[in-house]
């Protein structure tokens, strides 16, 4: 393989390591601030360097008529990160950076269970049920002994506040598909990041005057926004373009184990069996999940209003 062709495999993997390490910045931030600080400056950061990518690259901000999509940008900021971000933050002061990572890779599993009602249309098969239920049955794996060991704990809730954030992210999911999949995606990312400023100014702003933030955390915060939304916005598109849909997904599998990874060499977190066994349980789920029917071949007449 050529250098040329396997740059794409190159970025994936990079994608990858700054996603995995994503967990990793959060965790060393919620050392110094709180959840509702971290979500105002994570977004506030990643709105900067998306921002300037998007000039740099010579496109406008926002696209002609999104004042029509304002709501949808209200609706994608609370989905995508409000709700999420501050309910990973506060699950990551109660459990490891790996193990809200292999909990939050459940969103593919959340967002097939949702497709049944929002999209009746595109139900999966019985056999990506049955990854679903192979893929919590892993939750299961990893919430069952510190369920039995110390009852509704921290540490119980802290994994259950990842999880609330996985079904979030799953429905942002749906909503965007339904509602916003023929806006340019670095739009509709600039669109929900400046709404999620809007909301966090007012939500961070009692814990903002007891804030000590020493310098590391500045720089997790300032990674995680710039790096996890800039940088990797750019490396996944270049990897959709060039691999296409279906391998540029397979980031969603290699992300908890590259925050396994991040944890275990930085943070020093223990890699326990069971979370080992949760996370093959849950990413062999996903694995099943992602599995498609063969497309059918639809009739000529009905091909061309699927176009229109």
């Amino acid at each position: 393989m050529s250098d040329r062709r396997a740059l794409p495999y190159v970025a994936l993997i990079a994608l990858a390591l700054i996603w995995g390490a994503s967990f990793l910045f959060i965790k060393v931030a919620v050392h110094d601030m709180s959840p509702e600080v971290l979500l105002l400056m994570r977004s506030a950061s990643g709105l900067v360097a998306l921002a300037v990518l998007v000039r740099a690259m010579g496109r406008p901000l926002l696209g002609e008529g999104w004042r029509s999509r304002i709501g949808s940008y209200v609706i994608m900021a609370v989905t995508n990160a409000v709700v999420p971000w501050i309910a990973i933050a506060w699950g990551e002061q109660h459990i490891s950076s790996g193990l809200a990572s292999i909990l939050n890779s459940t969103t593919t599993l959340w967002t097939a269970v949702l497709i049944y009602w929002v999209m009746p249309s595109e139900r999966p098969t019985l056999l990506n049920y049955a990854g679903v239920a192979i893929g919590l049955a892993g939750v299961v794996v990893l919430v069952t002994p510190e369920l039995t060991s110390h009852g509704v704990s921290g540490s119980f809730l802290g994994a259950m506040a990842v999880i609330l954030a996985a079904l979030s992210y799953a429905a942002n999911a749906l909503y965007q598909r339904r509602k916003m999949r023929h806006v340019s995606v670095m739009e509709v990312s600039i669109g929900q990041l400046i709404a999620t400023v809007i909301f966090a100014i007012p939500i961070a702003a009692p814990t903002l005057p007891s804030m000590h933030v020493a310098l590391i955390s500045l720089g997790a915060v300032v990674a995680l926004g710039a790096g996890g939304t800039g940088i990797a916005y750019l490396l996944y598109y270049y990897v959709m373009n060039n691999l296409g849909a279906v391998r540029a997904s397979g980031v969603t599998l290699l992300v908890p184990v590259t925050a396994v990874f991040w944890g275990a060499a930085v943070l020093g977190e223990h890699v326990t069996v069971t979370i080992v066994a949760g996370m093959v349980v849950i990413l062999a789920g996903i694995v099943l999940t992602n599995i498609r029917r063969s497309p059918r071949l639809e009739p000529a007449a009905e091909r061309g209003s699927a176009a229109a």
